[in-house]
């Protein structure tokens, strides 16, 4: 097996990230035509790369997977330093690359920036299937988010959004994954990974 490369995103490759994010949608949701999609994303990506980190995984040059990690920054406090958290979304990889390793390499790859960078925690969401993965990455539960869902979650004309609210609601009932800020929880440099611990 080709091992896979593991990079930091730059602006060159907001395209390659919009055909993996186009993949991952028609995966789930079937084709969809929107011409203008590339276009938008790549916009996207650029308003966005201020404060947001993405991994790329390649096999021989060509994009088999991604990850990213929003930064947020805590409100300055007298006598303290300003605090980092990290939320990690948009993990994918390709159907015919999965179970090899990849997903772990990109976790692994952000998690090393946020210990090298101070994060007090990064937390996430997931789906229910990627679970034990984010569990052997470290992370474990944490209770005491309250959730408002959006106007997404009633929309009866967005199958691809009447699915996302029903994965949500079936990982939150069965792991109160309805936590600080939206899924499990891993402590950064200082912290601790919640004691219930036993993230595509």
């Amino acid at each position: 097996m080709l091992t896979p490369v593991i990079r930091m995103t730059g602006a060159a490759d907001a395209a390659a990230l919009a055909v993996l994010r186009r993949t991952w949608t028609e995966e789930n949701a079937g084709d969809v035509a929107d011409e203008g999609f590339e276009a938008r994303f790549i916009e996207w990506y650029e308003r966005e790369s201020a404060r947001r980190l993405t991994w790329l995984a390649e096999i021989e040059s060509q994009p088999v997977g991604m990850m990213n990690l929003s930064v947020f920054e805590r409100m300055p406090r007298p006598g303290t330093e300003v605090g980092r958290w990290g939320y990690v979304g948009n993990a994918f990889v390709l159907a015919e690359h999965r179970d090899q390793g990849i997903g772990s390499l990109l976790i692994a790859a952000l998690l090393a920036y946020a210990d090298s960078h101070g994060f007090v925690r990064v937390v996430l969401r997931p789906t229910q299937r990627a679970i034990p993965f984010y569990q052997r990455a470290g992370f474990g539960t944490d209770g005491g988010l309250l959730v408002r869902p959006g106007r997404l979650a009633g929309r009866a004309d967005s199958a691809l959004g009447r699915r996302w609210w029903d994965s949500w609601g079936m990982c939150s009932r069965s792991m109160r994954l309805a936590t600080w800020i939206g899924g499990a929880v891993w402590a950064g440099v200082g912290g601790s990974v919640s004691a219930e611990t036993p993230p595509t």
